[in-house]
């Protein structure tokens, strides 16, 4: 039964979609499968990993019959991509999918579409929509804060709070704390969701730098975005994030404007004398000047030196240097303002003409 008719790129695209969720190494083998569903000329290709399912679909469809299977993803995307640019035909026979280009031909294995989990949609308590590249600048200003691995699994994400015309996005990794707001057009009560670090990275993925539409659909267990042919629903994280209103410092008393791209640069030079075990810096605050220091066992020093626009009190406190290019890297502005308290207190790093970007880090001991 033939599945598919069309040019290989028109059939890797919706792949390419879906299959970044498949892991190599799945508990069910069902999982390292991607369902296909054919109903006329629409192709529907869905990918599930029991925390995300992303679906999308393709007028690529041969013939006006209906019929569902699952095949390997990382198999049909690997011979796809293998192919040179030409026609490629799906078939369905004897339980096998053949895939058919010019003279190369491959039979896989599948399993039956009845066994594949599907995501249940549950009942939804807000609705909104935001341009596509509007939700993509407030993950992208926050993500790289999120934790990895953390015990404390709830930092494993993005906090996602809906409040009124204001979408704010906070993430944390202990040490330190981004956040970033949005507005949108229709006011709506106040949603809190921590999405999980895996669904983030696709959206990033996924998103595109355009003004379509995005529907976002929150739930008290899950969360959908529909954009342009593509869906993806996603579980959330149970728990309780923390207190991030508490964690932005209110009483900060130093502040100093640097370029951004100037302040980057002396952060990553004097970078390459920190060692993968202690990425400290030293940064010296004075009257007309900010100096950045670093030293590693060797014995081996490093000092940069920028002039600001300062008078008040001086100042040495240590950070990581890590968290310090992190935030720089992902930020546009020309200019960064940096405030701090003492050598013990947090500092908070915003853009001179937006408050709606503030950036917390704690210091280190040097």
């Amino acid at each position: 039964m033939q599945l598919v008719k069309a040019s290989r790129d028109a059939l890797l695209k919706p792949l390419q979609v879906v299959s970044g969720i498949v892991e190599r190494r799945q508990t069910l083998p069902i999982l390292a499968n991607i369902l296909v569903r054919k109903d006329g000329a629409k192709v529907s290709f869905t990918a599930n990993d029991l925390e995300i399912q992303i679906e999308t679909a393709a007028d690529i469809g041969a013939g006006n019959d209906a019929v569902a299977t699952t095949v390997s993803a990382r198999k049909l995307v690997d011979i796809l991509r293998a192919l040179p640019e030409a026609d490629v035909g799906l078939s369905l026979s004897a339980r096998k999918l053949t895939i058919q280009s010019g003279k190369s031909r491959f039979n896989l294995q599948t399993l039956a579409a009845e066994e594949f989990p599907t995501v249940a949609q549950a009942e939804f308590s807000a609705d909104f929509k935001l341009p596509a590249a509007t939700l993509k600048y407030l993950l992208n200003m926050v993500h790289f804060a999120m934790a990895a691995q953390d015990i404390r699994y709830y930092l494993n994400g993005m906090l996602l709070v809906v409040d009124g015309t204001t979408v704010r996005a906070v993430a944390t990794d202990g040490h330190r704390l981004a956040l970033c707001e949005v507005s949108k057009d229709d006011a709506t009560g106040k949603v809190e969701a921590i999405m999980p670090r895996k669904t983030i990275l696709e959206l990033l993925r996924l998103l595109p730098d355009s003004d379509e539409p995005v529907r976002v659909q929150m739930a008290a267990n899950q969360v959908k975005f529909s954009f342009g042919s593509i869906e993806l629903i996603s579980k959330l994280v149970e728990g309780r994030f923390p207190d991030y209103q508490r964690v932005v410092p209110a009483n900060n008393t130093k502040f100093v404007t640097v370029g951004r791209a100037e302040m980057m640069a002396a952060l990553q030079r004097a970078a390459i004398l920190t060692t993968d075990k202690f990425k400290g810096v030293r940064m010296v605050l004075a009257p007309g000047s900010i100096k950045i220091n670093s030293t590693n066992a060797d014995q081996e020093d490093a000092q940069e030196e920028l002039e600001v626009d300062y008078a008040g009190e001086g100042l040495d406190i240590g950070f990581n240097v890590t968290y310090l290019l992190d935030v720089l890297g992902n930020l546009t502005s020309e200019h960064v303002r940096f405030s701090f308290g003492d050598a013990i207190g947090s500092a908070l790093l915003t853009m001179p003409d937006s408050e709606k970007f503030k950036y917390v880090v704690m210091p280190m001991r040097i």
